[in-house]
């Protein structure tokens, strides 16, 4: 399911507590990426509508403490999360 910017960042407020504890990023291949973090039970994802609002979440939660950083390259369209 493809979501807005709106949804996914209403989706991690509902799942997160600590921003700190938690890791944010945006990928093009959430499977892969998920492999490269080792596998963490703790993840969720999401497909989003744009590139660009994939990228203003990320930003949104790094400025509210969540560990990540921004950049990457390629079509970034999924937003993940994981503990």
């Amino acid at each position: 399911n493809i979501a807005s910017e709106t949804v996914i960042k209403a989706a991690i407020e509902n799942i997160v507590a600590v921003y700190s504890a938690w890791t944010i990023g945006v990928t093009d291949n959430p499977s892969l990426r998920r492999i490269q973090h080792g596998n963490p039970v703790a993840w969720w994802q999401w497909d989003a509508d744009t590139e660009q609002a994939a990228r203003y979440v990320e930003s949104y939660f790094i400025a509210k403490g969540m560990k990540g950083g921004t950049g990457g390259l390629g079509r970034a369209n999924y937003v993940y999360i994981f503990l």
